[in-house]
């Protein structure tokens, strides 16, 4: 789960990790509000105005609406409160189209205005799970800023790592040895060791995935500071935390992705045309690889858990088929608490009340599974059947790839 920048800077004041002082707006006038009151409160008017989305390269993206592109993602007011509330009025209600978004963009809803600061240095930090050393790694790099991309692209040899013991924590010494490979002075190490161990106790705490600063910066008076706040929550921990819910703006979640989840359904779409269903989240990334392997190409991830029902089952066909790019559906049910004849009648009932067209190739296995392929068999529907996966990845690869 993503959450904008300003209310990643809410959570990094919580933690007592310094960040410029900013006001959300949705409306030019209340753009224009903010940086007047900003002013008044760091006695210089100027003000930075950055749009609101769920995605990164906001500085060098551009802000479309109809054909004219009317402004960067991120614009610097050094006229003030009216110069703040004419950039918030090109960026309200447009398209920022980024490196990270796709072509057409996203809406921009909310823009953050936020105190200008006189910047020294601009640096890269953050933590994220690395899952082949299952620790977290903690990344810095003296080429923060809006190239942090190209840098890891093209000379990864600039990011510095090092990882974290569970056991332990992040130790001082790993944090001064990233802000001596940055190249900071001593003062200035202290401050970026203190901060480092701030933002790795929000980590733990939050139950984050990945937390992102680019830029961290060193202001011409030597203190460092988080100029940008990128967090993404682990969706796995969120009945620990209630208060995700007023984080989430769903108008930046893909709206069938929320459906399913508000449905009980654990999905993600992919670019490909086999739509899968599968009751069970390893058996889920097996069907993608395994339809992968036999020459296709996954539509989506779909769970439906361990205990769907037969109108949970029609939900995600009917999810499934929302995206036009589906040519085929494939079916891959171990049934363990789930019973294979209840997942046959879903299948059945849902071919018949959405009226499939595509080719469907069911693969039951466990418990009831004999009365499953028996429901399927009597149904006088078309639905291909299959023994094991690798036959059901074969056969739906087959009758999909047949019908270009």
């Amino acid at each position: 789960m993503k959450i904008h920048e300003y209310q990643g800077k809410e959570i990094f004041r919580k933690y007592g990790i310094a960040v410029p002082l900013g006001m959300a707006a949705t409306t030019p006038d209340e753009a224009k509000a903010a940086a007047e009151k900003l002013a008044e409160l760091t006695g210089q008017p100027l003000v930075v105005v950055k749009s609101q989305i769920h995605a990164g390269g906001r500085g060098k993206g551009q802000v479309h609406k109809g054909d004219n592109v009317v402004s960067r993602g991120v614009e610097v007011c050094k006229g003030g409160a009216d110069a703040a509330r004419d950039a918030a009025w090109r960026m309200l209600g447009g398209k920022l189209v980024t490196i990270q978004t796709d072509p057409g963009g996203q809406l921009v809803r909310t823009v953050f205005v936020e105190q200008g600061i006189n910047i020294a240095r601009e640096l890269y930090l953050g933590m994220l799970v690395d899952r082949d050393t299952r620790r977290v790694v903690v990344m810095a790099s003296a080429e923060g800023g809006m190239d942090i991309e190209h840098v890891a692209a093209t000379t990864p040899e600039k990011i510095l790592k090092v990882w974290v013991d569970p056991t332990a924590g992040l130790m001082p010494y790993q944090s001064r040895e990233l802000g001596f490979g940055l190249g900071l002075t001593k003062d200035q190490v202290g401050k970026f060791v203190a901060l480092v161990g701030s933002l790795y106790k929000l980590f733990v705490a939050e139950d984050c995935s990945l937390v992102e600063v680019n830029p961290l910066i060193v202001t011409v008076d030597g203190n460092v500071m988080a100029l940008d706040a990128k967090i993404t929550f682990d969706e796995n921990a969120e009945f620990r935390h209630k208060e995700w819910g007023a984080l989430r703006d769903p108008g930046e979640e893909d709206p069938t992705e929320l459906e399913a989840k508000n449905a009980g359904l654990s999905y993600v779409s992919l670019d490909g045309n086999i739509g899968c269903l599968v009751n069970g989240a390893g058996l889920a990334m097996s069907t993608m690889d395994i339809i992968s392997h036999a020459g296709g190409t996954p539509a989506n991830f779909l769970d439906v858990g361990g205990g769907a029902t037969e109108e949970a089952v029609t939900k995600a066909f009917s999810i499934i088929l929302r995206s036009p790019a589906v040519k085929g559906i494939f079916v891959n049910i171990f049934g363990g608490i789930m019973k294979c004849d209840v997942i046959a009648q879903g299948v059945i009932n849902a071919t018949k009340t959405l009226g499939l067209t595509v080719p469907l190739v069911v693969r039951l296995e466990g418990t009831n599974v004999e009365e499953g392929r028996r429901l399927l068999a009597e149904s006088g529907l078309a639905i291909t059947p299959a023994s094991t996966m690798l036959d059901g990845a074969q056969k739906i690869c087959s009758l999909v790839n047949g019908q270009k």
